[in-house]
C-alpha cells in the first residue's frame, strides 16, 4: 500500500514538472554511477582485495566438508561404530565452524558495503545536486532502487554517464595499487 502511494505521489509529481515544457527530469542508475566511478571502482577492488581470500577460504573448507560427507556416505554401513561416530563428530563440527565462518564473513563484507556506499553516496549527492542546479533538472529520480518506481523514463534523459565523468572530475583521486597478496605456499607434491 507503501508503495502505491509512492508511486502515485511520484507520478503526480512528474505529470505537474512535464505540463511546464522548461522543466527538466533527469533519471540516474545511482548503484551504476557509485562503482562507475574512480572512487568507487577503487572501493569495489578494495573490498575483493580484503575479502577474496577469506572467500577462497571458505570454499575450500567447503569442498572438504563435502568430501568427508561423501566419504561417509560411503563407508557407513562398512565402518566401525567407533570410526563412524568419530566421523559424524567431524562432519558436524566442520559444518557448524564453517557456517558461523561464512556468516561472520558475510556480516563484515555487508558492513564494508555499507561504509562505502555510505561514504561515496554522500559525496555523490553533493555532486548530484550540483549538476541538478548547474543543468536546470527539476527532478532527478534514481532508477536502481528497488522496487522501481518510475513508470517511463526516456533514454534521452539518462545522466549517469555525465554524473560519472563530474564526479571523478570534482573528486580528482588517483587510485592507489591494489595491495599484494602474500604468496602462496607451496602445495606439496603428490607421489
Amino acid at each position: 500500500m507503501k508503495r502505491i502511494a509512492i508511486q502515485l505521489m511520484a507520478l503526480a509529481a512528474a505529470s505537474v514538472l512535464c505540463a511546464h515544457a522548461q522543466q527538466k527530469i533527469g533519471v540516474l542508475d545511482m548503484q551504476q554511477a557509485l562503482i562507475s566511478t574512480k572512487d568507487g571502482a577503487k572501493a569495489v577492488a578494495d573490498l575483493r582485495a580484503k575479502f577474496g581470500p577469506k572467500d577462497q577460504d571458505i570454499q575450500k573448507r567447503s569442498q572438504e566438508l563435502t568430501a568427508k560427507q561423501e566419504q561417509y556416505r560411503k563407508t557407513q554401513n562398512t565402518m566401525a561404530e567407533a570410526a563412524r561416530a568419530s566421523l559424524e563428530r567431524d562432519i558436524d563440527a566442520l559444518s557448524r565452524t564453517l557456517q558461523r565462518d561464512s556468516d561472520d564473513a558475510k556480516q563484515d563484507m555487508e558492513a564494508d558495503q555499507q561504509r562505502m556506499i555510505q561514504e561515496l553516496g554522500a559525496k555523490m549527492m553533493q555532486v548530484i545536486n550540483q549538476y541538478a542546479v548547474d543543468n536546470k533538472f527539476s527532478i532527478i529520480f534514481d532508477d536502481s532502487g528497488q522496487p522501481n518506481n518510475i513508470l517511463y523514463a526516456s533514454n534521452a534523459i539518462e545522466i549517469t554517464r555525465d554524473v560519472v565523468a563530474l564526479y571523478d572530475k570534482a573528486a580528482a583521486v588517483t587510485p592507489k595499487a591494489p595491495p599484494t597478496a602474500p604468496a602462496a605456499p607451496p602445495a606439496p607434491k603428490k607421489p
